[in-house]
């Protein structure tokens, strides 16, 4: 490829990036790509978990793809979804510290919907290595299954959010509880912390989600097993390595 100026190729150059600007000009296309940076998923479920019909969903991931922002598998007449990279994702979680950072209405939306930074108090992922590595606390991954298998933090024991008040036995309440779910943009760890403190149980947040745990590079582990411990105590197949 050859340009008679600098200035074309520049042109050009800034083109090819507003690609991935038309992708996320939808919001739907966001909570897409969030939902896609947890677990691969199916255009029916993706449907099902963000409330698109199904012709509605599938035009946006045709979008995404040309962006290059995801890519597929075919198993049978099914097509699966994924993200495309770890880049993606770092970009969805990037999207989402500007917006916390520079728009006001995040923030004030976050209160509202009780998922603000006060509404449950955060624990570090510092601060969550050390007291699970000493067996100080329990770690909850509240998401659903699908997404707890496809990767989670090593030791945590998967309940998700819908199955928390039926599980609350499995639980010992002489442990402090730490609960985590897609980033401190999503709403089920706060809402599995306040169902736990009502049942008088001590629990708080992880900072972020299991995303940003990545990100870190720290352990993540694949699988449905839920061994006892904390992080570095996991059976599963490991991914990644810890810092």
């Amino acid at each position: 490829m050859e340009y008679e100026t600098s200035a074309d190729g520049r042109a050009d150059l800034y083109e090819q990036l507003a690609r991935i600007g038309k992708v996320v000009v939808h919001p739907k296309r966001i909570e897409l790509l969030e939902l896609l940076c947890q677990a691969e998923r199916s255009v029916e479920a993706l449907a099902a978990a963000t409330g698109l019909k199904l012709s509605t969903a599938s035009a946006h991931l045709q979008v995404m793809r040309q962006g290059r922002l995801v890519e597929t598998r075919r198993e049978g007449a099914r097509v699966y979804y994924r993200a495309a990279g770890e880049e993606v994702c770092r970009f969805v979680t990037a999207l989402g510290d500007l917006g916390r950072a520079r728009l006001a209405e995040v923030d004030q939306i976050m209160r509202a919907i009780g998922a603000g930074s006060d509404s449950a108090e955060r624990v570090t992922r510092a601060e969550l290595l050390e007291r699970a590595r000493s067996g100080a606390v329990v770690v909850l991954d509240v998401r659903p299954a699908e997404e707890y298998a496809a990767g989670h933090i090593p030791g945590a024991l998967s309940l998700p959010l819908e199955h928390l008040e039926a599980r609350l036995g499995e639980l010992d309440p002489g442990l402090e509880v730490v609960a985590y779910c897609r980033g401190p943009l999503c709403l089920l760890a706060p809402e599995a912390v306040a169902t736990l403190r009502s049942r008088g149980l001590q629990a708080r947040c992880l900072e972020d989600g299991l995303p940003e745990w990545r990100q870190a590079g720290l352990p993540v582990a694949a699988g449905t097993g839920t061994p006892s411990g904390g992080p570095g105590n996991a059976r599963e197949t490991r991914q990644g390595r810890p810092r």
